[in-house]
């Protein structure tokens, strides 16, 4: 899964969960764990023990293996969440007590055979919700929206529902009966659900409620949305909230996958033609006979005037008001619409169509952040775009009216292509 601001939401957390895991244990190894009954105060020296143990490690395959799509290993990651404990002193704290309660418990767990796999539990569990904590402060960071552990949780077991209904209807045969249980009527052929859904965008909302009510019958156990816990309750029959997070990830992980994957294969004529241009060019020039004709002499003596630029269209009216609520600066859209090229084929092309809906378009085709984007459209906080969220305020339409007006626009644009 990734959302905004997030590294350790994908599939190689599990390897950097490991990895702190195993140099955890050799960190306690190095310091008894018994000192963390009555010296709380250890964080410093566990940071250092462990962080020389990950660095001993370091050309280990595990700790060079990739931990997510922006580059980062399992060693950087893992490094990086060490760090950001050190910052986090309540954590330790918890970790600490936890040591303490199963002390009182058992004695010395540590000691006896399988004592480890216990403190190593306890360690995960801290780093778990380490990264639950840092995440949702970088996507608020880069978002602008609040965030807070348990809803980045959320996220995850919506991107982990996502997942299950994909396998379930990936064996829809052998499944049938759970996957008419999630989709609500019988199955006597293969669904056409199965086909559409590509990605978690197309996952609706009613599938993971009906999906974690199946699992009671199916998975031998109470779904996520079905328990008797609290943590998701503000989920719970609430279909719109969670089709607005379903739409969410999937946005972004439309937006953050490769664009390029279908033109790459043409990467290379644009150097070929350019070889063959030049190869016909010197054949020609060293023949007997030039074959290339002299440059026309232009009849007038002075060059035809530049035309005039064409003139710039009315500003459309937009409440700076709520650009300062997105984190933006008051003055964005108009600035922003001040530094389009008005006389280009792309802006006459969407001349009919709101500034917003023109970055979304944008924001689609080209991405987040390309170089051919003046400074007046870029996020401050980020550097890039804003999101869809924030185009969908700006043009004060919700995110479906906008992303419709988005893709008429990018239609509007392949018909006009010449």
């Amino acid at each position: 899964m990734r959302l905004p601001g997030t590294r350790y939401q994908e599939q190689g957390w599990e390897q950097v969960r490991k990895l702190l895991g195993h140099c955890s244990l050799q960190a306690f190894a190095a310091s008894s764990p018994a000192r963390l009954l009555d010296a709380p105060d250890t964080l410093s020296e566990y940071v250092d023990l462990t962080a020389q143990a990950l660095r001993a490690c370091a050309r280990s395959a595990r700790a060079e293996a990739p931990a997510n799509s922006y580059g980062d290993s399992v060693l950087e990651l893992s490094l990086s969440l060490l760090y950001e404990l050190q910052a986090r002193p309540a954590d330790w704290a918890a970790l600490c007590a936890a040591v303490a309660n199963e002390h009182r418990k058992i004695g010395a767990f540590w000691a006896t055979p399988g004592g480890d796999a216990i403190l190593r539990k306890k360690v995960n569990d801290m780093y778990a919700g380490v990264r639950d904590k840092v995440d949702s402060d970088n996507f608020q960071a880069a978002c602008g929206r609040s965030c807070s552990p348990n809803k980045m949780y959320a996220y995850r077991m919506l991107d982990t529902a996502y997942s299950d209904i994909a396998r379930i209807f990936g064996a829809w045969r052998e499944h049938a009966q759970q996957v008419a249980a999630i989709l609500g009527r019988e199955v006597a052929a293969m669904p056409i659900e199965v086909r559409q859904m590509r990605s978690i965008g197309a996952c609706k909302a009613e599938w993971v409620l009906r999906w974690s009510e199946s699992l009671v019958r199916f998975g031998g156990g109470a779904g996520p949305l079905h328990t008797k816990s609290k943590r998701f309750a503000n989920l719970k029959d609430n279909v719109a909230k969670i089709a607005e997070m379903l739409a969410e990830i999937g946005d972004y992980e439309e937006l953050s996958s490769n664009r390029d994957c279908d033109w790459l294969h043409d990467a290379g004529e644009a150097a070929n033609w350019l070889e063959d241009l030049w190869r016909v060019a010197d054949a020609a020039v060293e023949g007997e006979d030039s074959r290339i004709l002299p440059a026309p002499e232009s009849e007038d003596d002075d060059p035809p005037p530049d035309p005039a630029p064409p003139e710039a269209p009315e500003p459309a009216p937009y409440d700076s008001a709520i650009a300062a609520s997105l984190s933006l600066p008051p003055r964005f859209m108009e600035l922003a619409w001040a530094a389009q090229d008005h006389g280009s084929w792309g802006a006459r092309v969407l001349a009919a169509y709101s500034l917003p809906v023109r970055l979304a378009v944008y924001l689609n085709m080209l991405g987040g952040l390309d170089d051919s984007y003046p400074g007046e459209w870029l996020d401050p906080a980020t550097g890039e775009l804003p999101t869809m969220q924030q185009l969908a305020l700006l043009d004060q339409i919700s995110l479906p009216t906008l992303r419709k007006r988005r893709d008429c626009a990018i239609a509007s644009l392949l018909e006009a292509v010449p």
